[in-house]
């Protein structure tokens, strides 16, 4: 049983600590907003892995097998947000920035030329994850190999979703606390929003390889 736990955890931290989309978001938080707030977006694609892989053990991944074109809806879904997600990265004021276009200006009633945005939040995470086809993939294979060849198929996927949640926390909020590392970098507003843009960029492309088969 422990060399089937270790196997798991293993499996999970290499799904869950890669690049990805759900991983680039963290990233790009942590380094704006700080590791703490996003913590919410970390838990949020958490709770929708474990999600995924108990519905795939309970016998939706017969159905997907059946109809492979559920993946490619959810692959033009997942397409559309992060695009969106994209967008919201690359154009994100950080806080600092308006704080200082406030004190240049010297008069603290006057409104902000530049919106501050909001980390990305619980419901952000779920939708990152819950449209990613990755983690579907990802969780299919799991399924199959860890829970569908035995017998006490229940109870070697709670086994599974407990440890893929867990190990998926720790592999996402890994990347988000290099974000918060990063943000000490970030000494100056433009390497701030040059980051940002970078960052958004990058998830963006996560989309282009969903769609050439990188």
């Amino acid at each position: 049983m422990i060399t089937v736990i270790l196997s798991m955890a293993i499996f999970a931290l290499v799904g869950a600590i890669s690049p990805g989309p759900v991983n680039i978001i963290a990233t790009s938080s942590g380094a704006c907003f700080g590791f703490r707030r996003t913590v919410p977006h970390v838990f949020g694609a958490t709770v929708a892995y474990a999600f995924i892989i108990l519905l795939l053990g309970f016998g939706l991944n017969q159905t997907l097998a059946q109809f492979p074109q559920i993946t490619d809806i959810l692959k033009y879904l997942c397409g559309l947000y992060l695009l969106f997600m994209s967008f919201k990265i690359a154009t994100v004021v950080p806080l600092n920035v308006t704080e200082g276009t406030e004190t240049l200006k010297g008069m603290g009633d006057l409104k902000h030329d530049s919106k501050i945005e909001q980390p990305p939040a619980f419901i952000d995470g779920v939708l990152s994850q819950g449209l990613n086809p990755k983690a579907w993939l990802v969780s299919m294979s799991g399924v199959s190999i860890f829970v569908s060849v035995h017998a006490q198929s229940t109870f070697y996927l709670l086994v599974f979703t407990g440890i893929s949640f867990i190990v998926c926390f720790i592999g996402i909020a890994t990347w988000a606390a290099m974000g918060h590392v990063i943000r000490d970098r970030l000494s100056t507003p433009s390497q701030q929003i040059n980051f940002n843009r970078m960052m958004g960029l990058l998830l963006s492309g996560t989309v282009v390889s969903m769609f050439v088969g990188l």
